[in-house]
């Protein structure tokens, strides 16, 4: 499973929408959607504030770890 798929899955089990998840970032719901589509990749800024947001580690969002 891929980064795009596995941030997507996370956003949608914690009930959020892209444009919460964006405000938190400090980017944009484009920004954001394009993440989740895979057109930009994630900046590693963005992939820790999502580890925190989520409480997970980043081997699992890069789908290292299960």
């Amino acid at each position: 499973m891929t980064y795009i798929k596995i941030i997507r899955d996370l956003r949608e089990d914690s009930d959020m929408t892209q444009q919460e998840v964006a405000d938190y970032l400090g980017t944009s719901q484009t920004m954001y959607a394009r993440y989740e589509r895979g057109a930009n990749e994630l900046p590693i800024r963005h992939l820790i504030k999502l580890c925190e947001l989520y409480n997970v580690s980043s081997d699992y969002i890069l789908g290292i770890e299960k």
